[in-house]
């Protein structure tokens, strides 16, 4: 959506900038009555937003069941993850490992916790998910046979979502030259989601360089990032 970053209270005065704080509550006073004081307004869809897994990790410390720490992880990652936005002020934002690894505790809590018994592989697998603040990511190779769909189906969860975002994003800045990398990476995404994730974790992996990559081309311009793409997406075609 299009918004005035900048807003002012009505009651006391105070002008902030909505892009910082997600809401129109002055943050001096708390009223509602603010308005706009930008002529022009920009396209924004990010939220200020953190990712706290203190509670799934106390759990986790303090010898709960797996699924249990499963399902509280779940949660927690479904809040983070609905209605996030990559478009920061007009700024697209690149798909980020914190926002990927969020949505795939999502799914893979999710899945764990509807199991009868959680084996040492996914529970390592779980534990490597909540380990730092999540903005490192497991390698393709790290996942267990058994969660390889729910990280599948979390990436194109998530590559759809952002490519709702890049949808609007063009529309202020079109550029024809990314039709040879969009219609690809949407058929892999619905192939992929088509089949319930269930693809092998090297081709989520490829979508997810693509979908970088054309950021890439389409913030700073690089050309070669935007080729990379195309080839990439050619070769798992093949």
């Amino acid at each position: 959506m299009k918004i005035r970053g900048q807003r002012e209270c009505k009651d006391c005065g105070t002008r902030w900038a909505y892009y910082e704080t997600g809401s129109v509550d002055c943050p001096s006073c708390g009223s509602l009555r603010s308005v706009g004081v930008e002529d022009d307004r920009t396209l924004h869809t990010a939220t200020p937003r953190s990712l706290n897994l203190t509670p799934a990790r106390d759990e986790l410390e303090a010898g709960k069941p797996p699924r249990q720490v499963a399902e509280t992880a779940a949660g927690i990652a479904r809040e983070f993850t609905r209605g996030y936005g990559f478009i920061d002020a007009g700024a697209l934002q690149p798909l980020s490992d914190r926002y990927l690894a969020a949505m795939e505790l999502r799914h893979v809590g999710s899945e764990l916790s509807r199991h009868r018994a959680v084996d040492e592989p996914e529970e390592y697998y779980l534990l490597s998910l909540l380990q730092g603040d999540v903005s490192e990511r497991p390698g393709p190779e790290a996942v267990p046979d058994s969660l390889r769909a729910a990280r599948g189906l979390a990436y194109a969860t998530a590559i759809e979502a952002y490519r709702g975002d890049l949808r609007e994003y063009l529309e202020e800045h079109p550029d024809p030259d990314v039709a040879d990398v969009l219609g690809p990476l949407d058929n892999h995404t619905k192939r992929m989601q088509a089949l319930d994730g269930d693809v092998p974790p090297e081709d989520a992996e490829v979508l997810v360089v693509a979908t970088r990559e054309l950021w890439r081309y389409l913030t700073e311009d690089d050309e070669t990032a935007l080729v990379n793409a195309q080839d990439r997406l050619r070769r798992l075609s093949g």
